[in-house]
C-alpha cells in the first residue's frame, strides 16, 4: 500500500514540546497506556464503524524523522540537541492493541490502546487521530448510504469534492470498506484494488454539435461499457430517445448490450419511473439506471419509498465529506502508568460527565446471543478480567446503576487484538476487500432497532463491576 502521508512532522506541536520535556526530565521511557475512543456517533446514529487501521500500520512501520525534519526543528531554537538526536534515531517500540478494521464500535469504548514509552506514545497521537477519525467517519457514512439503498449499488463519486488529495484517496478506501461497490477515483482504485467506475460529464455532450453525435461517438468507442448521461438538455424528450437510438444503431447492431443511462438532475424519482417505462418498451429491460446529484441516505431512502426505478446511486460530496455530520470526534487519553510492580490507573475529571475518562489498562468484550448471533452488549473490563460464558452475566448502566439486566446463553469475544509488540508488527493486515466483507458481517450482527436511522436503540456499553468501582474510587479521590 502506498503512503500518502509523507512526513513525521505531521504532528501537533505540543507533542514535540512535551516529548522534549520528558527527555529533559529523564522520564521519556516511562511506560504508559493511552486509549483512543470517541464520544458521539455521527448523525445521531446507533453505531459507528472502525476504519483506518491498515493505513495507520503502514505509517508506523515507516515512521522516521529525516535530516530535513531535524534541521527545521533546530531552527525553532527551543529543542536541545539531545532531543533532536533522539528524533534522528527514532525507532518505534510501542505495543498497540486494536479492534479489527471494519468492527462496529460504540462511544467511550477503547477502540485502540497504545502501551509504550511516554515520549513515543505522545508523538504518534496526531497521526492516530487523523487516520482513524477520518476513515471511521467516512466508513460509517458509507454504511448508512448502502443500507438506505436496500441492495442497490452505491458508487463513491467524491474525488472532486473531497477536502484535499489525501481525503479523497483515503475517503475512497473508507467508502469501499463501508459497502460502496466502486469508486471514481482512479488512484484509489489502483492503490487499494477497488473497482473503478465512471462514464462521462456534461461537457462531453456539450462539445459535440448535437447530443446524438456525442452519444454516437461514445458508443463507438465503448460498445461494451456504454452508459450515457441523458440529462444535459431534456431527459425525456431528447436524452432517453437519443440514447435508445444509439443503443440500437451502435451497440445492439454490433452484438453488445448497453450498460445503462445516468440521470444527474431534475425530479429524479419521476424521471426514473418514466425512463424505466420507456426503456422497457424499447426492448431494453436490462438497461440499468444510475442517478447522482447531491444524494444522501435520506434522499435515497425517500426516492425508493416513492417508487423510483434505480439500479445504481452515485454519491459524491455528501459521502466524501460526511457533510451532515463532518466530525468523528475520536480522542486519545492517558489512562494508566506502568510502575514496574503494578499498573497505576489515571483518570481525567470534568464537570462535563461525558469527559470523565475510564481509567486503567482495559479489555473490550462483545457478548453475542448464542442462538441468533446478534450482539447483546459490550463490556469494558480491566485487562486481566475474564467473562465466563458458562454462567449468567449481569450488566448495568455505568451512570444509572439501577438499570440492570442479566444475560444468559451468550458467547463472549474479546475485541482488542495485538497489532504491534515492542514496535514489531504481529498482525496480518487483511485486504481492503476482506475488510469490507468483515464490516458487512459485523453490521449484520446488530438488531434492526440499533440500525434504524431515526431514534436508534441505545446499545449497551457497560463497565465490569471491578472497573466501575475503580472509576468511582478515583473520582471520589480526586474531586474537590
Amino acid at each position: 500500500m502506498n503512503d500518502f502521508i509523507t512526513s513525521s512532522l505531521l504532528i501537533d506541536f505540543y507533542e514535540l514540546t512535551m516529548a522534549n520535556n520528558y527527555l529533559n526530565e529523564n522520564i521519556g521511557n516511562k511506560i504508559v497506556y493511552f486509549d483512543m475512543f470517541f464520544r458521539k456517533v455521527p448523525d445521531n446514529a446507533g453505531f459507528s464503524i472502525f476504519a483506518g487501521l491498515g493505513t495507520l500500520i503502514n505509517f508506523l512501520e515507516n515512521i522516521k524523522f529525516t535530516d530535513e525534519d531535524i534541521e527545521y526543528l533546530r531552527t525553532l531554537k527551543i529543542f536541545n540537541e539531545k532531543f533532536l538526536q533522539y528524533l534522528k534515531n527514532f525507532k518505534f517500540s510501542c505495543d498497540i492493541f486494536s479492534v479489527p478494521e471494519g468492527t462496529v464500535i460504540f462511544p467511550f469504548e477503547p477502540i485502540l490502546i497504545v502501551r509504550g514509552p511516554i515520549i513515543q506514545a505522545q508523538l504518534i497521537e496526531t497521526l492516530i487521530l487523523i487516520i482513524i477519525n477520518h476513515q471511521s467517519l467516512i466508513t460509517t457514512k458509507a454504511s448508512r448510504l448502502v443500507r438506505a439503498a436496500r441492495g442497490r449499488e452505491v458508487i463513491e463519486f467524491g474525488a472532486r469534492r473531497a477536502l484535499g488529495p489525501d481525503s479523497s484517496i483515503y475517503g475512497s478506501r473508507a467508502s469501499y470498506i463501508g459497502g460502496c461497490s466502486a469508486t471514481s477515483n482512479t488512484l484509489a482504485a489502483k492503490t487499494f484494488n477497488i473497482p473503478l467506475s465512471g462514464t462521462m460529464a456534461h461537457s462531453f455532450i456539450q462539445l459535440f454539435d448535437s447530443e446524438l453525435d456525442a452519444f454516437r461517438s461514445y458508443a463507438k468507442t465503448y460498445p461494451q461499457q456504454c452508459m450515457l448521461l441523458v440529462d444535459t438538455y431534456n431527459t425525456l424528450h431528447s436524452g432517453i430517445p437519443n440514447a435508445i437510438k444509439i443503443f440500437n444503431e451502435e451497440i445492439v447492431s454490433r452484438g453488445f448490450r448497453p450498460l445503462g443511462i445516468r440521470i444527474d438532475s431534475g425530479d429524479i424519482t419521476f424521471l426514473t419511473k418514466k425512463a424505466r417505462f420507456i426503456l422497457d418498451n424499447a426492448g431494453f429491460k436490462d438497461c440499468k439506471i444510475c442517478v447522482s446529484n447531491s444524494l444522501d441516505e435520506y434522499i435515497i431512502r425517500d426516492m425508493l419509498i416513492q417508487g423510483a426505478k434505480i439500479d445504481y446511486f452515485g454519491v459524491g460530496e455528501k459521502l466524501i465529506t460526511s457533510a451532515s455530520s463532518p466530525i468523528f470526534g475520536g480522542v486519545y487519553k492517558l489512562c494508566a502508568i506502568d510502575n514496574k510492580d503494578n499498573i497505576i490507573p489515571k483518570i481525567k475529571i470534568s464537570e462535563n460527565i461525558s469527559k470523565i475518562t475510564i481509567p486503567g489498562f482495559k479489555a473490550l468484550w462483545r457478548l453475542f446471543d448464542h442462538d441468533s448471533n446478534k450482539a447483546l452488549a459490550d463490556i469494558i473490563t480491566l485487562h486481566n478480567e475474564n467473562i465466563s460464558e458458562y454462567s449468567p452475566y449481569e450488566i448495568f448502566d455505568p451512570e444509572h446503576t439501577w438499570k440492570r439486566k442479566t444475560i444468559a446463553k451468550f458467547k463472549a469475544k474479546r475485541l482488542l487484538v495485538p497489532i504491534f509488540i515492542k514496535g514489531n508488527k504481529c498482525y496480518n493486515v487483511p485486504s481492503v476487500r476482506d475488510i469490507r466483507e468483515y464490516c458487512k458481517n459485523q453490521v449484520s450482527t446488530l438488531w434492526d432497532e440499533v440500525i434504524r436511522f431515526e431514534n436508534p436503540h441505545k446499545y449497551y456499553v457497560d463497565l465490569s463491576k471491578n472497573l466501575w468501582s475503580l472509576r468511582n474510587e478515583l473520582i471520589s479521590k480526586n474531586k474537590f
